[in-house]
């Protein structure tokens, strides 16, 4: 097999991606997001799938631009993001599911350490951008806060995995009326939403969408 070079596999990398992409009926923005998502999977038939509330990427690239910071379920998702992007637009990401006060929340409560550690978070959310990769119960606890306690993100990208409350998660994050990314069904996983921040922190640094 013939040697790469290290600075030329991303870019040819992206060259097939939007090669297979062609014709996908999205907005620039949003092709863009669906480019790193399938970039960083290897699977170019998830970029149909993804559902984007219409002004959800511009929504999130004005909240990056603006120095929010990005509130994540696990620490998967968090190592992922691309924090000195997000740094250098005035943001932090923060992850609260090894926090030892949270995790005696959950046990207090019975419910997931994702999910107290979004109960945690609560007012902290407001105007922030979330990701959420993998525990769906972490999407169904922000839905609960959205709809009954008034806590309202810039942006929610929820693509939790699972067999279990993944797909009903996705379901009541659509109907919040908050601008969202998301990947309906039992599919998703924590390298996807680190995709779509980091493509909206790429959009971000360079000024578009927003």
């Amino acid at each position: 097999m013939q040697r790469l070079d290290p600075g030329l596999i991303e870019v040819r990398s992206l060259e097939i991606v939007r090669g297979l992409l062609r014709g996908l009926d999205f907005p620039g923005p949003e092709r863009e997001v669906a480019i790193r998502v399938v970039h960083a999977t290897g699977d170019p038939g998830l970029a149909a799938q993804l559902r984007f509330d219409p002004g959800a990427v511009a929504e999130g690239v004005r909240g990056l631009r603006a120095g929010c910071s990005v509130f994540t379920d696990v620490e998967m998702v968090r190592a992922g993001i691309d924090r000195r992007r997000l740094a250098n637009l005035g943001g932090e990401v923060l992850c609260l599911v090894g926090d030892p006060e949270v995790i005696r929340e959950a046990g207090r409560a019975g419910c997931t350490r994702a999910a107290a550690a979004m109960r945690t978070f609560g007012h902290r959310l407001d105007a922030q951008v979330v990701a959420i990769g993998n525990a769906p119960t972490a999407l169904v606890e922000l839905c609960g806060l959205i709809e009954l306690g008034g806590v309202r993100p810039a942006l929610v990208v929820g693509t939790p995995v699972g067999f279990v409350g993944a797909l009903e998660a996705k379901e009541l994050l659509q109907q919040t009326g908050v601008p969202f990314i998301t990947l309906p069904g039992i599919r998703g996983g924590s390298p996807i939403a680190a995709a779509i921040v980091n493509a909206l922190l790429r959009l971000a640094e360079r000024g578009e969408a927003g």
